[in-house]
């Protein structure tokens, strides 16, 4: 019976591909690649974010230069076009996948509520 669903998974991950939310995000992502100046912004914004999960996870507090830098980071990204077009894209993207989760999780909800 398990296997059905990792069946199911695999062809979900297929129609995922083929979904015009994740073909626009791709497409917007391949525009940023293209662009050297906003791609090598949006790798250090990348950076910077997985810097400060660490952190978190760590215990971490975030200090001022780390807000500052943050800040800093915030602006530059904001003024690049491509790279304010690749996060409205990825946010309409992540309606599909949270819809799908809800989904998803159904069962385990109504178990728990019922």
């Amino acid at each position: 019976m398990s296997s059905n669903l990792y069946d199911t998974a695999n062809q979900l991950e297929r129609e995922i591909r083929q979904d015009e939310a994740f073909q626009t995000l791709s497409a917007s992502f391949n525009r940023l690649k293209q662009n050297e100046e906003a791609y090598g912004i949006f790798k250090e914004f990348q950076a910077f974010q997985q810097e400060m999960h660490q952190k978190m996870m760590a215990g971490e507090e975030m200090t001022d230069e780390d807000a500052e830098k943050a800040q800093a980071l915030a602006e530059k990204v904001q003024s690049e076009p491509v790279i304010s077009h690749l996060m409205q894209t990825e946010q309409a993207f992540s309606v599909v996948v949270n819809d799908l989760n809800r989904i998803i999780m159904n069962p385990l909800r109504e178990l728990y509520e019922g």
